[in-house]
């Protein structure tokens, strides 16, 4: 995820600003690893192999509850 999308990118559910937490970056400066949590609700959404999930959070535990039913 490149930097400069943080001034646009928003929380899905209440439109909040999104603080960034870096955990891994690539020599370009590209986000590889890490977290945008919303300054307002503090809902966390993970940056994975550089993009983000900005799923609303009932949608991403229904997804996780959806693979944990399919792996048995």
């Amino acid at each position: 995820m490149e930097k400069d999308l943080m001034d646009i990118l928003r929380c899905p559910e209440d439109k909040g600003r999104l603080r960034l937490d870096v955990d891994e970056e690539a020599d370009d400066g590209e986000v590889l690893a890490g977290t945008l949590t919303c300054q307002e609700c503090e809902h966390a959404y993970p940056i994975e192999d550089g993009i983000p999930n900005l799923l609303p959070p009932d949608l991403q535990a229904e997804i996780e509850e959806e693979l944990e039913d399919a792996a048995g």
